[in-house]
């Protein structure tokens, strides 16, 4: 009886090909169990956050629960490795960041991924804008200002950082060659430390990111020199990006992707695309994203991930170089 039952499934399959119907229609529609959406960065921050947010909202538009699981370390490394060998099937997914898909293969000697041939891009979900700022007691009010106080004081004038390899670190290697200056790079194991001492007057500036900043240059703790984006910021629109005041294509921005295995199949990567988007219109996710400071992507094609982490690549890996910045 088990052969016949057999034959038949057999015959039937075969039949179904013969008519031209692909395999995988034979197997239960995508989604059909729970996605995983990893983040590569510890509980609690704003990309864990965001996250959050968003698997509620795609796994309403998808039809299954996405489940957010946390894989930090290395920078982003351990998770973003992760899901560059898992199954190409649509069901594990990164929360990428500027770090694992754009910087870290730069910075790291050992890591066993390509941002751009590891994975499927999903979609592009916005970035966060950097912001320069320094303590009042620093006697400049803009970019040129700086400059000029830099070259008059080099290796003298501290910029904090999160720590080594990080956005807010590069952003000053990258000041440094295109200003020609001698900021003194200091690391901090995170954020917060470094902003305390920044506001303490231990350290001069900081580029930060404009949300964390924003209260203390309210309250006049802080004082702003200009924004480390391509555009302005809408939280502070009179302020001018530090490419305005003469640092031409100046970007530090970090920015939000979604992607897959590489080799998830394109239906999936669509399926998946759609769900993302419609729920980045939520309402909810728009306020999140707005009081985060993130600012949204206008792009939000697979393509067009794919395209931005090619460009983002080679940059970051010119700035790492020319700073001769490693961790080990």
């Amino acid at each position: 009886m088990i052969k016949r039952m057999l034959a038949v499934g057999m015959t039937a399959a075969a039949a179904l090909g013969a008519l031209g119907v692909p395999a995988i229609a034979l197997a239960d529609a995508y989604p059909s169990r729970p996605i995983t959406l990893v983040v590569p960065f510890p509980p609690g921050g704003p990309t864990d956050a965001l996250s959050r947010r968003l698997a509620g909202g795609v796994g309403q538009a998808i039809g299954q629960t996405v489940v957010v699981e946390n894989r930090p370390g290395a920078g982003g490394n351990i998770g973003a490795e992760y899901v560059a060998h898992a199954k190409p099937d649509g069901y594990t997914l990164l929360f990428g960041t500027s770090g694992p898909l754009a910087i870290n293969g730069s910075l790291y000697k050992d890591q066993r991924y390509d941002p751009q041939k590891s994975f499927a891009p999903v979609i592009r979900v916005g970035h966060l804008p950097n912001i320069l700022v320094v303590n009042p007691k620093v006697p400049a009010t803009n970019v040129q200002e700086l400059i000029a106080l830099a070259k008059s004081r080099p290796d003298a004038l501290t910029y904090a950082s999160s720590g080594n390899g990080a956005s807010s670190h590069l952003a000053g290697v990258m000041f440094n060659q295109m200003a020609g200056t001698k900021l003194l790079h200091v690391p901090y194991k995170g954020t917060g430390p470094a902003l305390n001492d920044l506001l303490g007057g231990q350290v001069d500036m900081s580029f930060t990111d404009i949300m964390t900043a924003l209260p203390h240059i309210k309250a006049g703790k802080l004082r702003a020199i200009g924004l480390a984006s391509a555009d302005r910021s809408a939280a502070l629109p009179d302020l001018p990006t530090i490419a305005e005041q003469g640092l031409k294509d100046y970007d530090v921005s970090v920015f939000f992707g979604i992607t897959a295995p590489a080799g998830t199949p394109p239906d999936v990567v669509a399926r998946l695309n759609e769900a993302f988007a419609k729920a980045l219109d939520d309402p909810a996710v728009k306020e999140t994203l707005t009081n985060q400071g993130i600012v949204a992507a206008t792009d939000r094609t697979p393509a067009g991930l794919q395209a931005f982490i090619d460009e983002q690549v080679p940059k970051w890996r010119d700035v790492v170089r020319a700073g001769n910045v490693s961790i080990n």
